[in-house]
């Protein structure tokens, strides 16, 4: 049976609150993946998420960047919470990778094999995660943000990449998706950008109902994705 609970982290002072998936019917170890957040805060959406994830087999975490109680009611107070962490990329790498830690920490993770994936905002989170040159197995953006931290980094990107992307995208345009795809090459990452045509930016979100602003759902390219990071997922963790 899929269990779902809260889980709340600590660094120093602050204290986060996500949530844990997990398929109580085996008690052996399995792969464990990050769920990291939309611009609006963790929610019901990464945990359901979770919850399909536990059901293919892994323990899925779903993340806070934000901090305990700190969630957008909208999106003048989602883009104020989004700007502290796209301002200080230093600070949102600190955060993502307390939360790695925290997922590893958990005796059903098997943390040989970690993954991580994330929605809009949270797609900027994981593609930070790799760019620190962690050694986990595969990070999934889905329609996320593209633009590289201030932060220098040399070594080679061990993580396999995934790019879940809408052509039609207002904040990832075509070419951020050059540019990224050009420092993944020169990190010697292992990647790939798979982009869906007539689709914009929060296309896995069904609540997502502002197509004059490039923001929309879209069914089939949101089937598509989630089956595409099963197969990722399969081979990364085989």
């Amino acid at each position: 049976m899929i269990q779902s609970d809260k889980i709340v982290y600590t660094k120093g002072d602050q204290s986060f609150e996500g949530n844990i998936a997990w398929d109580d019917s085996f008690m052996h170890k399995r792969p464990g993946i990050l769920i990291a957040h939309t611009w609006v805060g963790q929610s019901d959406f990464e945990n359901q998420k979770g919850k399909a994830l536990a059901e293919l087999g892994y323990v899925a975490l779903s993340i806070d960047m934000y901090g305990k109680g700190r969630r957008a009611s909208g999106p003048e107070e989602a883009e104020e919470l989004m700007h502290e962490l796209t301002q200080d990329r230093e600070l949102l790498r600190d955060r993502i990778l307390m939360a790695k830690d925290t997922l590893a920490d958990n005796p059903l993770v098997d943390v040989s094999k970690l993954g991580a994936i994330g929605f809009c905002f949270g797609g900027k989170c994981v593609l930070d995660l790799a760019r620190t040159g962690i050694d986990i197995k595969g990070v999934v953006s889905f329609h996320g943000i593209y633009d590289p931290p201030p932060i220098y980094y040399t070594d080679p990107i061990l993580s396999s990449v995934l790019i879940l992307h809408g052509w039609e995208d207002p904040l990832a345009t075509p070419e951020q998706v050059n540019l990224l795809a050009n420092e993944l090459t020169e990190r010697n990452a292992d990647w790939q950008i798979l982009a869906f045509g007539h689709t914009g930016h929060a296309f896995t979100n069904p609540n997502a109902k502002s197509p004059d602003e490039g923001m929309f759902y879209q069914r089939s390219s949101s089937d598509r994705a989630w089956k595409t990071m099963q197969n990722f997922f399969a081979e990364k963790f085989a």
